[in-house]
């Protein structure tokens, strides 16, 4: 999508794609990465998301990167921090404690922010993306995450023409065919899912870069 669809969506707070509650999923199956405390982990469209809150409390460095600056300041707000702000590269970087929050094009990362990664937190940005931007977006993190950086991954499925995206569908052969020659794929759970009246099936997934 254009940048000024999602501006747009933060103006007018069409963020039915926020969820208030920490991602259950991400609670049951995080600790399948078994990773060290102080690990890095990124969050990329991560919006003003209140699973980073929860990354940050298992001793995590949160690293989230957002296109909206607004909804990199009602995070901090709403967190009750006064976040340090000062521009990193191609990003306006703002942090507090062992969040820091990237904001601009994903596309404009480099090796350089994402050194250090240990792992993916994905929940809404491969489902956010079209085809072509999806496939970009994947390119550009096996190309730039260090090996065997882990991902926990969340998808939607639904019936073609059922539902406009985002957030799109995309059900395990479009994560095989996106993700099959840089990852090991593990299939965890599909659970249905009442999508906005729409039925589908939630998807989460193990990821494991070679």
């Amino acid at each position: 999508m254009e940048a000024d669809f999602w501006h747009q969506r933060w103006s007018t707070k069409e963020i039915g794609f926020h969820q208030a509650e920490i991602n259950r999923f991400l609670k049951g199956y995080w600790g399948r990465l078994e990773l060290s405390s102080g690990s890095k982990v990124l969050v990329p469209l991560c919006g003003k998301s209140k699973d980073m809150i929860w990354l940050a409390q298992q001793g995590h460095r949160v690293l989230g990167v957002e296109l909206s600056e607004t909804a990199v300041q009602e995070f901090f707000a709403e967190s009750g921090v006064t976040p340090t702000i000062d521009q990193q590269g191609a990003f306006k970087r703002y942090a507090s404690g062992n969040i820091e929050l990237l904001v601009g094009d994903f596309f404009a990362l480099t090796a350089t922010e994402l050194a250090g990664v240990a792992a993916v937190y994905d929940r809404a940005a491969l489902i956010a993306l079209p085809t072509k931007m999806r496939e970009a977006y994947v390119k550009l993190l096996s190309e730039l995450l260090p090996s065997q950086t882990q991902t926990l991954l969340i998808t939607f499925e639904y019936l073609p023409g059922a539902a406009e995206g985002p957030p799109f569908s995309i059900d395990a052969e479009e994560v095989k065919r996106l993700f099959g020659e840089s990852c090991y794929i593990e299939p965890l759970e599909s659970q249905y899912f009442d999508l906005r009246g729409v039925d589908a099936t939630e998807h989460v997934f193990h990821l494991n870069y070679r």
